[in-house]
Formats: C-alpha cells, structure tokens, sequence
C-alpha cells in the first residue's frame, strides 16, 4: 500500500510582503497616517516642515495633548472622561485668582495640580464605587464645573493682573535657545510629559494593570489587580494633567473666558488618542501613538485653514475623525 504524502507548500513572497505590511498596517498605523499627513500638508504649503512652523503646531497642539495623555489612560483602562474642558475651564480661572492674591506662579501651579486632582478622585470615585458609567460621572462632572465657573464668572473674563502679567506670559511665550533655534517652552513640556507618560504605560506595572483592566475587566479582579484602584488612579492622573494645562492655557490666554475656556477640549483630546491608535474599547494603545495623534489633528486643523475651511466647522471635523478612526478600528478587529 503506497502512502501519499501531502505537500505543504510555503507562503508565497506575494502574500508574505502583503502579512508583513498587514502587521506594521495593523501595530503603527498611527506612523502611517502620520507620514500620510505630512505628506499632504507638504504639498499644500511647500514651507510647512520650517522650524517656525512646526513648532508653532507643538504650541498649539500642546494643551489638548496633555490632556489627551490622561485621556490615553482613562480610555486603555475601559473608561472614558468627557469633563477635561470644563475642568481647563474652573482650574483656570480660579487658578488666576489664586495667582492675583498671591503673586506667585508656583503656587498657582500647585493650586491647579491639586484642584485637578481632587476633580479626578472624585469622577473615579463615581466611577468605581459609585458605579456610575463614566460617561454619566463625567457629564456631570463637566455640567457641575462649567456651572459653577460661569456663575463665579458673571459672564466676564478672569484677567491676570497687571503685577504678573509680564512674568506669566512668558510660560507659554518664552523659549530656550539652542543655538540659533529657539525652542517653544509648550513644546518641551509637551514632549518631556509625553515621554514619562510613554514610560509608565509601556513599562511599569501600572501600565501593565491598567491594559489588562480595560481588556477585561473581570479577567484582571481575578488575577488580583485591584480594579477600583485603578480605575481611580487614571481618573486623576487626568484631573492632575489638566490642571497642568490649565496652567499653561491661563499663561497662553492670559484671560480666561468662563462660559468659552476649554471649550471641546474633551473632543480633541478623543480625537487625538483615537487617530492615535488607541482602542476605544480599551485594552491596547500607545501614548506615542497620542503625540502623534495629537500633532495630526493640529495638522488638519492647519491644512484646512490653508483650505480656507470655516474655524466653525472645526466641531464637524473632531466628530468626523473619531468616527472614522473608530470604524477603522473595527474593521482591523474583525481582520484579526
């Protein structure tokens, strides 16, 4: 009796370049839509990539995408947190008050650190405690602050004063020379937060903790991770970021509007972390992925400008983005 064998042949070179680009596709396609974006932006103004331009679009990108850095966090982890502009919006003003009675810019950045802090304990509480869905704590964490900030207001600006106007300013203006380039102050703390932010989730065990919580919620309490906790500990990771920059907002502004501050800050910064890559289901992200994210919607924004696209319709566009990452994530989900 004569045995046949099968043959089993190796994929072809056809089919594993197109796995191979399939996995770079799939693992940073925030790199490709990145390039992508340059690209476009390239060919629309030949004078995009000079230095005063690019770092004119850290400036710009930098308080959204600090905030988006916690946004990152609380997203990964299952959650969601869409009070992030009416908390800009309170720690803000107040914090300007506070720099007005007491002359003195730390301070009021300890001020705002610890208002935001207190902001995020308490929308993790709900969270994880209270059993609120994020998305209820949290509008009514943005209702509760724009409210309030608004009635402290009556309609008219927190201004700071005359004695610290000069000094303040220069946290958002100023610049550290290297050379003859002159590097944006937003644009080093942009960049250094993103940096520790990427260490921490890739590299730590809070990282670890807070991946597997929002992979599986149940998976991660049986293993031993205290899931109220960290659930927690992102919620005011964000309150503490955004009173970061709110500090750095009030330096840019130097009066804050009440009923405007921070005004869809909360959709930029889902905007960012979704183009960025990261899952919105939780479980899977990267905060290189967020920078980046976070660049590129300042990039848009920039090319629609060149575009001559209505500011108004910058709304439109943040709803559009996220929608369109969101589908695209599902459409490589239901590949795998």
């Amino acid at each position: 009796m004569v045995k046949q064998h099968s043959e089993v042949k190796a994929p072809s070179i056809h089919l594993r370049v197109k796995s191979a680009i399939g996995k770079v596709f799939n693992e940073h396609s925030y790199w490709v839509s990145f390039v992508i974006i340059l690209i476009i932006a390239f060919a629309v103004d030949r004078s995009f990539f000079s230095w005063g331009n690019i770092s004119t679009i850290f400036v710009q990108a930098s308080v959204t995408g600090i905030i988006a850095l916690g946004m990152s966090m609380v997203i990964s982890a299952g959650e969601i947190d869409i009070s992030v502009g009416a908390q800009v919006a309170i720690i803000s003003g107040l914090s300007i008050e506070v720099l007005n009675k007491t002359n003195n810019i730390f301070t009021m950045l300890l001020f705002a650190l610890a208002f935001g802090a207190i902001i995020g304990t308490i929308n993790g509480l709900l969270v994880a405690f209270g059993r609120l869905p994020a998305m209820i704590a949290t509008l009514a964490m943005q209702t509760i602050c724009r409210s309030i900030i608004n009635h402290l207001g009556q309609g008219g600006p927190f201004t700071v004063s005359k004695e610290n106007f000069d000094t303040f300013r220069m946290i958002a203006a100023g610049t550290l020379s290297l050379g003859s380039i002159r590097i944006p102050y937003p644009m080093i703390m942009f960049i250094v937060l993103s940096l520790l932010f990427g260490l921490i989730m890739s590299s730590t065990t809070l990282g670890k903790y807070i991946y597997a919580v929002g992979s599986n919620e149940t998976s991660a309490r049986l293993a031993g991770i205290n899931v109220k906790l960290i659930k927690i500990t992102v919620f005011l990771i964000t309150g503490v970021l955004c009173g970061f920059s709110s500090w750095l907002y009030s330096s840019r502004v130097m009066a804050v509007a009440a009923a405007s501050a921070g005004s869809a800050y909360e959709m930029d910064a889902i905007a960012a972390v979704a183009i960025g890559g990261t899952s919105m289901s939780g479980g899977r992200g990267k905060i290189i992925g967020t920078f980046l994210g976070a660049l590129m919607f300042k990039i848009i924004n920039v090319i629609l400008t060149m575009a001559d696209v209505p500011t108004f319709l910058n709304g439109a566009i943040s709803g559009s983005i996220i929608i369109v990452a969101v589908l695209l994530q599902n459409i490589r989900n239901q590949d795998r």
